[in-house]
């Protein structure tokens, strides 16, 4: 008689025997089974549908899983698909260097090879024999350009007058004007290089627009004239405006003044040349009295 041991093993085997039974019996009515499964005598292989892929056909997927190419999931829209960028070695590595990948100097060269996917979030950067130099992307002029504007400070005028502090009266001449330096007049001049190619932008502002906060504006094409003593009572020859009603009435009693200035920017390089437009602005408060007559 079997003790509990031996019954316990030969319960075991003859599970076994049965599940093997019926892998026999599967692989024998179909191959691949009754769901995309194929079994031999100890192991089975299980077919998954990928979402987007249908045997790697419908999809055009190539050798390496990628629908788009070398390393590339999907097709050129794709945000994850693989882009690589080259880099000429210098100096070469050394002749008998792993580098060469069993050629020689001479033939072909050695590029650092730097790949990422999509935005370059993640990068993997190696070493790689080229027979031929990699086709590069063309540079846009234009967009080193934007690119050299970026990287500009461009403010808003620096008013030198009407000023905050100041105290004006209906039917006198204002003289408007602005301090004048890089950041918030120009020149301003800054470049930016990509692929062999260099863009050098050059900002200057073009014209300021004076809003009077009486419902009035005032557009001067230059920094405007500083006032002298000696003026008396003139009108500015390249900048005003004449108040005809005070500020009382306004909120916190002054009028908002506010200075906008466009900022010209031309550019060129790369064989290309363009012009571009910012616009800042700069707010003061300016406060408008009555004429006071004593007698």
């Amino acid at each position: 008689m079997l003790n509990s041991r031996h019954s316990i093993a030969v319960t075991a085997i003859a599970l076994l025997a049965n599940a093997v039974g019926a892998v026999h019996a599967s692989a024998d009515e179909n191959s691949k089974g009754g769901g995309g499964i194929g079994c031999q005598l100890f192991t089975c292989e299980v077919e998954v549908d990928v979402p987007g892929q249908s045997g790697g056909e419908a999809g055009g997927t190539d050798s390496t899983g990628g629908a788009g190419g070398e390393g590339s999931p999907g097709g050129d829209d794709d945000p994850f698909q693989k882009v690589c960028e080259y880099e000429l070695a210098d100096p070469q590595p050394p002749a008998g260097s792993l580098d060469w990948e069993g050629h020689k100097p001479g033939d072909g060269a050695v590029y650092k090879q730097t790949c990422g996917i999509g935005d370059f979030t993640n990068t993997i950067t190696r070493m790689v024999w080229l027979a031929e130099p990699p086709a590069q992307e063309s540079v846009d002029p234009a967009v080193l350009a934007q690119q050299a504007v970026d990287s500009m400070t461009l403010l808003g005028p620096d008013v030198a007058s009407p000023r905050a502090a100041g105290k004006y009266t209906v039917g006198v001449p204002m003289w408007m004007w602005v301090d004048q330096s890089a950041t918030t007049y120009g020149p301003n001049t800054a470049s930016a290089s990509a692929g062999g190619i260099t863009v050098t932008a050059t900002a200057k502002v073009s014209k300021i627009v004076w809003k009077m906060g009486d419902g009035s504006s005032v557009t001067c094409n230059g920094p405007g004239t500083p006032y002298q003593g000696s003026e008396g009572m003139a009108q500015s020859p390249t900048c005003g405006h004449v108040y005809s009603k005070s500020s009382a009435d306004a909120m916190s009693g002054k009028f908002p003044v506010t200075a906008t200035s466009t900022w010209t920017i031309d550019w060129q390089g790369g064989g290309a040349a363009g012009q571009l437009t910012e616009i800042r602005q700069t707010d003061v408060q300016v406060a408008i009295g009555e004429l006071q007559v004593v007698r």
